[in-house]
């Protein structure tokens, strides 16, 4: 089953672990994968890198991959079987910059940061973001530190709140640039 008549195959959804049962070729955006397969377990990653979303039109959990096999959902640090929509992310070449802040709306302490924060805590001084703005590049927010936990997307902009961010609290233990390269 294909998504696309064109021959190059980015990412590929399988129902079962270890890339079993039916699966789903996708190669651009989707905004409700739930008519293609009922459950994710496992996905391949062919080239780019792909946002997905435990619900349709991008919402719910978060999960960012890129290129590489990923047997089991446990493995994108997937909180259940459920993949419904997906978001073929920007490749950006360039220089990366966020500005973090302590309290909403661009108030109380603020860092900037250029790389990679595997402990927001260490460098920051505190374990909430109320507020950022993402300069240059994309970036993805974590809940806990060393990248683990909920997991974020942030394109280049003003988020005023962490809940425009997609964020049921704001508490944030690491962070780091959307890049190939990890």
């Amino acid at each position: 089953m294909s998504s696309s008549s064109s021959s190059t195959v980015y990412i590929i959804f399988y129902e079962d672990k270890n890339f079993q049962g039916r699966s789903y070729e996708c190669s651009s955006d989707c905004s409700d994968l739930h008519s293609y397969f009922s459950r994710c377990n496992s996905v391949r990653v062919e080239n780019g890198n792909w946002m997905l979303y435990e619900f349709p039109n991008y919402k719910g959990h978060q999960y960012f991959l890129r290129k590489g096999e990923y047997p089991d959902f446990k493995q994108w640090m997937g909180f259940n079987d459920s993949i419904r929509s997906c978001r073929l992310t920007p490749q950006h070449r360039g220089s990366f910059k966020v500005r973090i802040y302590e309290r909403e709306d661009f108030r109380g302490q603020m860092m900037e940061f250029t790389e990679d924060c595997p402990f927001v805590h260490e460098q920051f001084h505190y374990h909430d973001i109320n507020s950022c703005h993402v300069l240059e590049g994309y970036w993805i927010f974590y809940e806990e530190p060393n990248y683990r936990g909920r997991q974020y997307y942030l394109r280049p902009g003003e988020y005023k709140r962490y809940t425009e961010w997609g964020a049921t609290s704001s508490r944030v233990g690491s962070f780091r640039r959307a890049t190939d390269l990890y």
